[in-house]
């Protein structure tokens, strides 16, 4: 009986060392494709820790989807595991399930303002949860799907030209369940993420000659909150609109979406939504006046949208996408008007030294029944805006680019 016990003993030691043995394999594996993929700027370890992050690894093997410095920026690494693969049930046993990109400012590429038939809320009726920004001194965003920082590059340099800032960004790709609480991110990948992006900024910093480095991120970086909110509920980014009292008019929009205000922030957002009443309503209303309206039959489909875009990112903002057979159309610091193509107004200002482009569209059909009266609606958010940020030499559009009429 006793050398029976023994043998069985033995026998599970061997298989726990194999087991142990094959796991310690794929952990130092999964390092080793995560720092070719990503060349050692995103912390392995981290990753690691993601909840898909199990089973073997591999990355991207193409020239995109793998960050090579010397080829310019930005560029992105991408990680495939076979946990997220075996939960999504692919063919090839594995899927991508985290991405880490990196870039510099000035950028070489524009922003554009949002068309007037972007889709902003859940086409299906859900929650729509608006980005955060991350807190802790940092200048950062939380996504539904990952977290972006931004760190200031003074003595910098890339592809032989000084940089200002530089940016990194780490996304989890798989956010369905079982990678998923109530339709977000889970607190620990959330928190992970956060991590990895700003010690992938800070790696980047270093290897870019930067002299400054970013603290560590909050601990718990709180979920997204839910929206729409009522224009009753609005605060932060919207503040202005609930105090401002337009939502008493049935021709405005009687939601909001909304983030916390956080003046670093190169992109600031607030979004004015009509409710399916409200909307259906003002449609029957006006329909007979303005035979050309589209029935609006998606959530959110009758918006406002109203960006501010800050420092580097100002200087190259368009109103209308350099693609297709539009002609981009810019909106300059110092400068203020619409788009002659789409109804997109902006405004222009100067925040501690920083140019600064506000940015307002309105959805097709809306537009139509709305441009003549949101001309105060558009001046109360920049000035909401620019107080807040202290900002100087405020230009705005001229009350004849009021109502909106295509050129």
């Amino acid at each position: 009986m006793r050398k029976s016990v023994n043998v069985l003993l033995c026998l599970a030691a061997v298989v726990a060392i194999g087991w142990c043995g094959r796991d310690l394999w794929q952990m130092v594996d999964g390092r080793r494709q995560i720092d070719a993929a990503c060349a050692g700027l995103v912390p392995a370890g981290r990753v690691l820790s993601l909840s898909p992050a199990g089973g073997a690894l591999t990355h991207r093997s193409s020239e995109e989807g793998t960050i090579d410095l010397d080829d310019g920026l930005p560029q992105d690494c991408e990680v495939f595991s076979t946990e997220a693969g075996e939960a999504y049930g692919t063919r090839t046993g594995e899927r991508w399930f985290f991405t880490g990109a990196v870039g510099v400012l000035p950028a070489d590429g524009p922003r554009v303002a949002d068309h007037p038939m972007e889709v902003l809320l859940d086409p299906h009726g859900g929650p729509t949860h608006p980005y955060q920004p991350l807190g802790g001194g940092i200048t950062g965003i939380v996504t539904d799907s990952g977290v972006v920082v931004e760190l200031p590059c003074a003595g910098g340099e890339a592809d032989g030209r000084p940089v200002t800032a530089l940016w990194a960004r780490a996304e989890l790709m798989v956010t369905k369940p079982p990678f998923s609480e109530n339709g977000q991110l889970t607190d620990h990948d959330r928190d992970v993420l956060a991590e990895t992006a700003v010690t992938t900024a800070n790696n980047l910093a270093g290897r870019l000659g930067c002299a400054d480095r970013l603290p560590d991120p909050p601990e718990d970086v709180p979920a997204l909150p839910e929206g729409p909110v009522p224009a009753s509920r609005a605060e932060g980014t919207c503040a202005w609109y609930r105090e401002a009292g337009f939502a008493r008019s049935n021709r405005f929009p009687d939601q909001v979406l909304q983030s916390r205000t956080d003046d670093r922030l190169w992109d600031e957002r607030c979004v004015l939504v009509l409710g399916p009443e409200r909307a259906a309503g003002l449609y029957h209303a006006e329909v007979e006046d303005h035979s050309h309206l589209t029935r609006p039959t998606m959530p959110g489909q009758w918006f406002v949208s109203l960006h501010t875009y800050s420092g580097e990112r100002a200087k190259n903002v368009l109103l209308t996408s350099a693609h297709g057979d539009e002609t981009p159309e810019p909106a300059e610091p110092g400068e203020a008007g619409r788009s002659s193509e789409d109804p997109v107004w902006w405004a222009s200002s100067v925040c501690a030294g920083q140019p600064q482009i506000h940015t307002m569209t309105l959805a097709h059909s809306y537009d139509k029944v709305i441009s003549s009266e949101i001309e105060k609606a558009f001046r109360a958010y920049v000035t909401d805006v620019t107080e807040r940020r202290h900002c100087t030499d405020v230009v705005l559009p001229k009350p004849s680019d009021f109502p909106f009429r295509p050129a």
